[in-house]
């Protein structure tokens, strides 16, 4: 598949050039111009048409593949993934409705609520510049009184201009951010972590008790709309993951 060189292809500036070439290639998958299983142009082909480096090409694309959207196979071509064939291993649970649906009561404190600017890590994360604004919150969401998660989140003014207004003890970030930027792609990270003391006092853990962080990003029309840290106590929370396979007998 070959980029025409007009105008409506062209880099933007304002973003390091691999992001420009990714924001390009998200584009036409998202327009249709680029439909599952078609050739994208190859690091040589982005490299001649943009006058890109080649490590800057090639980290587009591996990007592209890690983020779900491309599919890169050796010695055959990079190809745009066929989306709505790909299960995910975690579902996006809003945790009020995962409360409710346990018959308990959902409760939260929200800590934090600002504007901030972005440090290197969370623009990175975003796909924004350096010290671009963002917005901030940190929730504890509460299970019959018992905290069950501190919820760090980061998100890009552009996709929730009004995230700031919002009442997050009445609504969750999840379920207000689903409306107003529904998912496209969902990125999850999972690791066992011994929380600081702040998380510690926060969710009433002793000092040697494990904790469980997964660090979500979620995408939509092609572009990041926020990245959170859920974090939870180990004794008090547990993931689970339902399977279905493609094959009928």
């Amino acid at each position: 598949m070959a980029i025409a060189a007009d105008k409506h292809h062209a880099l933007r500036s304002g973003l390091p050039r691999y992001q420009q070439v990714k924001a390009l290639i998200l584009e036409q998958i998202q327009s249709g111009e680029l439909r599952a299983n078609d050739r994208v142009p190859s690091e040589q082909e982005l490299v001649m048409h943009f006058g890109v480096s080649r490590m800057t090409a090639n980290r587009a694309l591996r990007e592209l593949a890690s983020d779900g959207y491309l599919v890169r196979q050796a010695g055959v071509g990079t190809f745009v993934a066929d989306l709505h064939g790909r299960s995910q291993i975690m579902k996006v649970q809003n945790i009020a409705d995962e409360i409710s649906r346990r018959g308990h009561i959902h409760s939260a404190d929200v800590l934090t609520l600002e504007k901030i600017v972005a440090g290197h890590d969370v623009a990175e994360r975003l796909q924004l510049v350096d010290e671009a604004p963002v917005f901030h919150s940190v929730i504890v969401h509460r299970e019959n009184d018992q905290p069950i998660q501190i919820e760090d989140r980061f998100v890009c003014p552009a996709a929730a201009p009004e995230y700031l207004q919002q009442d997050f003890t009445d609504t969750t970030p999840n379920q207000y951010l689903c409306e107003v930027a529904p998912l496209q792609t969902v990125e999850h990270t999972i690791r066992a972590i011994i929380p600081d003391s702040r998380s510690r006092a926060l969710l009433n853990m002793s000092r040697e008790e494990p904790g469980l962080l997964i660090r979500r990003r979620t995408w939509s029309d092609g572009r990041p709309v926020s990245t959170v840290d859920l974090c939870h106590p180990g004794h008090r929370y547990e993931l689970t993951a339902n399977f279905q396979s493609s094959n009928e007998d």
